[in-house]
């Protein structure tokens, strides 16, 4: 007789496993037989993945019979040289012991929960925030405080009034800094320099989760955490080539205290062993050919102009009912519309009509959001991009009667 999951001896945790919506989107949109102009994925469009490059690199790298093997869990020494190089010079050079790599950003954001989050530990989340940020801190039991943002990201100032009624202080600090996921803005200096301050004073751990900074397209530079930290143990900085190169790779690395660097050994050895070794060589390839600037060059203002051909879009089809966020980089806007639109409903609706984004409520542990979406405007383009937002105001009008 077969036996449910509930009749299962299952972990306490398991009940605290939360799916990603944004994940799970690849799986129903391949299972659609209608075209569908999806803005859904926060994934780099195919084209932009420099394939041919690749393709060359792999021949090579691919050849030797070591690509095959396992690799040191701390990461291939091909790699790490690679990533300290390309990092050198600039406001996130670090050092050897300081640098581990991981199977993309997601582990690194799992290593630090595995280390830093407790069963009922607090951990302020941005509202909202990276669906899968949030349910790793639950998958490891902590208990997520949502914190506002605007237009400058986090309002840190609020942060102290927060923590105080809920009667203590955070472990961890969830924030992602540069053209944050999902609202597309920017953590400003004035309060990145205030939420180090008030995590030193908590002794909160900052995990630092940056995969867009290198996708800069507009505006000045802001000074990263890591850099403005000068090393603090306190900042845990998680960093992925997903949004760089190829999410496929799955590469990514951590900057962490020296000391913790056994401890991210061990937590990894406990996971995966060791990275995709011959993603990790073709990702050094990449790296030592010096391909990755001119790469960043073509991607920056590509994405600008998907970007803008994006706000078009909505300007002319969804003006008179939505606003809209407008970021330096990143992939994302964050789009509101009336009170009465609720996306989470609308969303098969909008499917049917041919379009697929995230629901704003998706963002939030508690369901807030509910008259928002998340669009990505990297991986479509201007011509599908208006294609896909004349669907969706026909989908919003249906709903609205």
């Amino acid at each position: 007789m077969r036996q449910s999951a509930t009749q299962l001896p299952l972990a306490s945790r398991a009940t605290g496993l939360v799916g990603s919506v944004i994940d799970s989107s690849t799986s129903l949109l391949a299972r659609q037989e209608h075209d569908v102009v999806s803005f859904a994925m926060g994934s780099p469009a195919a084209e932009a993945v420099p394939t041919d490059v690749l393709g060359e690199i792999n021949a090579a790298v691919l050849a030797r019979h070591d690509a095959y093997l396992y690799a040191a869990t701390e990461g291939d020494p091909a790699l790490r040289s690679a990533v300290l190089a390309m990092l050198d010079g600039t406001g996130e050079a670090t050092t050897e012991e300081r640098l581990t790599i991981t199977s993309g950003g997601m582990q690194g954001i799992d290593l630090a929960c595995k280390l830093f989050v407790d069963p009922g530990d607090l951990v302020v989340v941005e509202s909202p925030t990276y669906t899968n940020g949030s349910a790793t801190v639950m998958s490891y039991g902590g208990e997520v405080l949502e914190a506002p943002m605007d237009d400058d990201g986090l309002v840190v100032e609020l942060l102290p009034d927060l923590v105080a009624r809920a009667g203590r202080t955070p472990t961890a600090i969830y924030t992602i800094p540069n053209f944050q996921n999902p609202s597309g803005t920017t953590l400003s200096l004035r309060r990145r320099e205030a939420l180090l301050e008030i995590a030193r004073e908590w002794g909160a751990m900052i995990i630092d989760d940056d995969p867009y900074g290198l996708l800069r397209f507009a505006g000045d530079e802001v000074a990263g955490l890591r850099e403005l930290s000068d090393g603090d143990p306190l900042v845990f900085s998680v960093r992925t080539f997903s949004k760089l190169l190829a999410p496929g790779l799955r590469v990514g690395w951590v900057d962490a205290a020296p000391e913790l660097g056994q401890l991210l050994i061990n937590a990894k050895q406990a996971m995966d062993t060791c990275t995709n070794l011959p993603a990790q060589r073709l990702v050094a390839a990449f790296l030592d050919g010096g391909h990755l600037a001119d790469h960043l060059a073509r991607l920056r203002p590509e994405y600008r102009a998907r970007k803008e051909a994006m706000q078009d879009a909505l300007a002319e089809h969804l003006g008179d009912v939505a606003t809209w966020t407008d970021p330096d980089g990143g992939f994302f806007l964050w789009v509101t519309l009336p009170d009465d639109v609720d996306t989470q409903q609308l969303f098969p609706a909008a499917l049917a009509e041919g379009v697929a984004y995230i629901p704003g409520s998706s963002f939030s542990p508690g369901g807030r959001f509910p008259n928002t979406l998340r669009l990505c405007f990297a991986s479509t383009t201007p011509a599908r991009t208006d294609v896909g937002i004349r669907r969706l105001r026909r989908a919003i009008d249906a709903a609205r009667g």
